[in-house]
């Protein structure tokens, strides 16, 4: 866990616990991070084997593991956020705990990633792919995954060099956090157990995003633990590097309060 720089600790402030997405880490919430700490007391988290954590190795690298280990650090009453993967731990953390956290935000994340019958979402052959081509090259296999990530913006290619010169100052992810990562995003589903949360969900959304369709949000807007959707149009997967300004707006008017 990371204490912001520019957090000044204060009751009148809510604690915002952050959780990036698979194969970055904490730094990858640069951008927004003086903004949100003028707000909140804010807690930069790095999942086990990422950032800060690199060294860290817990012994079943699943969903549940990860969603306890973040817990540890987060007091309660807190707000919990979570980025693509990240938004799977929020919502775990949340399954396990239901009253014990004061909301959940998802930043362009999902119950289920994988795409089935009745669901859209990432194509199982590509996260396949991914795990094949981790075996070959880390680095470039991250780089492209960055790239999906920035796909349909209008400002790819900077909103990419972007995410890089931030995640760079950090040391590379473990390759049991990147594989096990994988797994998490191909095989979770929690759609049956959104019921068992008893906080708001909400969440912010890019309408361009490939690893979360605009179809999967239209999904979620129909259930009534979502309490505050929102979606940025022009945005990709990494609405917060892309669209700062309107994801901000957003974000502040679905937690501020």
């Amino acid at each position: 866990m990371v204490i912001s720089q520019y957090q000044q600790q204060s009751k009148a402030k809510p604690t915002l616990a952050l959780i990036h997405g698979w194969g970055v880490n904490h730094k990858v919430f640069s951008s927004i991070e003086p903004e949100l700490a003028e707000k909140f007391d804010l807690l930069l988290i790095d999942l086990p084997g990422f950032g800060n954590q690199v060294q860290q190795s817990i012994a079943e690298y699943d969903l549940e593991s990860l969603a306890n280990v973040v817990a540890e650090q987060v007091p309660d009453n807190a707000i919990v956020c979570g980025w693509s993967l990240g938004g799977l731990v929020a919502l775990k953390m949340a399954i396990l705990a239901p009253k014990r956290y004061k909301a959940i935000g998802l930043i362009a994340s999902s119950p289920r990633f994988v795409e089935t019958d009745n669901w859209r979402g990432i194509k199982p052959s590509v996260l396949t792919q991914f795990a094949a081509e981790l075996a070959k090259n880390i680095e470039q296999t991250i780089a492209r995954f960055l790239a999906i990530q920035a796909m349909g913006a209008e400002n790819a290619r900077s909103d990419i060099k972007q995410l890089k010169a931030q995640l760079s100052t950090m040391p590379a992810p473990s390759s049991q956090a990147l594989y096990a990562g994988l797994d998490i995003l191909q095989d979770t589903d929690l759609r049956d157990q959104l019921k068992s949360i008893e906080i708001p969900i909400k969440g912010i959304f890019g309408k361009l995003d490939s690893l979360v369709p605009y179809a999967s949000v239209q999904a979620l807007a129909g259930q009534s633990c979502f309490s505050h959707l929102a979606i940025i149009e022009k945005a990709s997967h990494a609405p917060f590097v892309s669209h700062k300004e309107a994801f901000l707006s957003h974000f502040f008017d679905m937690f501020e309060n």
